[in-house]
């Protein structure tokens, strides 16, 4: 396992947000948490990339082949450093600066040099500029972003913005992506390309994703495993036909009387 999430406890002046909450993620599995506005969700991100520390439980993350590392404590940039990358709900993109631009930050872990190198921009510091655009340009390509790459990320549609932030994610080269609502306030168009690029990153790349989602359509479609949770309470965990199915899922996610489609 690749992430290992137990019987984590986070409560807000009295109120509990997450209650002994426990998952695995397996090396180029796409988990997806589901669950009403409210349920957990975020604040999972939110222990997973080091915003919040639990009172109780264990987030183990196997950072490279045989090294396991407890990740409670450690500072986000730490965690970045790690190997696990976020995208969020809310565009956080650079509005005024370009595609590669934006893509160039999410290398910021991969300039092991100084200042005075950079404004020289000799030696070290040049090659490993170049090696960073390449990579860049790599995933320009693999997000199919040519026709935007100079443009400002401000100018953009929506549904492109969303893919620049994606990008800026896998530019960082991570072992874990967390995906905070990719979908959120996209056409069918936009989903649709989204939900394509999902499946290659895991497909291609091999990374191993959480997605926390809306779309019960694109969960279903696109999963390997789900789990739901309501009131920072785990209700199912499984694959999606498995959850689509069960009564409690049913209850709390929808209504007695609906049913998810899988």
């Amino acid at each position: 396992m690749i992430l290992t999430f137990e019987d984590v406890v986070l409560s807000f002046s009295g109120v509990t947000a997450l209650n002994g909450v426990s998952f695995e993620v397996g090396e180029g599995e796409l988990f997806a948490v589901i669950g009403p506005n409210g349920a957990g969700k975020t604040s999972i991100f939110n222990v997973l990339s080091g915003v919040y520390r639990p009172e109780q439980g264990k987030v183990r993350f196997k950072a490279e082949e045989d090294e396991d590392v407890d990740l409670l404590g450690k500072r986000p940039s730490q965690i970045a450093k790690l190997g696990i990358a976020r995208t969020f709900q809310n565009i956080e993109l650079f509005s005024n600066l370009t595609v590669i631009d934006n893509l160039m930050l999410g290398r910021h872990h991969h300039h092991p040099y100084g200042v005075l190198q950079a404004f020289a921009w000799f030696g070290t510091a040049r090659q490993n500029e170049l090696t960073n655009r390449a990579k860049v340009e790599e995933i320009v390509d693999f997000l199919e972003l040519e026709q935007w790459r100079r443009l400002p990320v401000g100018l953009l549609p929506y549904g492109v913005q969303k893919r620049v932030e994606l990008g800026r994610a896998l530019a960082s080269e991570p072992r874990l992506l967390l995906l905070d609502e990719p979908v959120a306030g996209m056409n069918l168009e936009e989903t649709e390309d989204m939900a394509r690029f999902i499946l290659d990153i895991r497909d291609e790349l091999g990374l191993a994703m959480v997605m926390v989602e809306h779309d019960m359509g694109l969960v279903m479609d696109l999963a390997d495993r789900i789990m739901v949770i309501d009131f920072g309470r785990p209700i199912r965990t499984g694959r999606p036909r498995e959850v689509a199915a069960d009564p409690d899922v049913i209850r709390a996610y929808l209504g007695e009387e609906h049913r998810i489609t899988s």
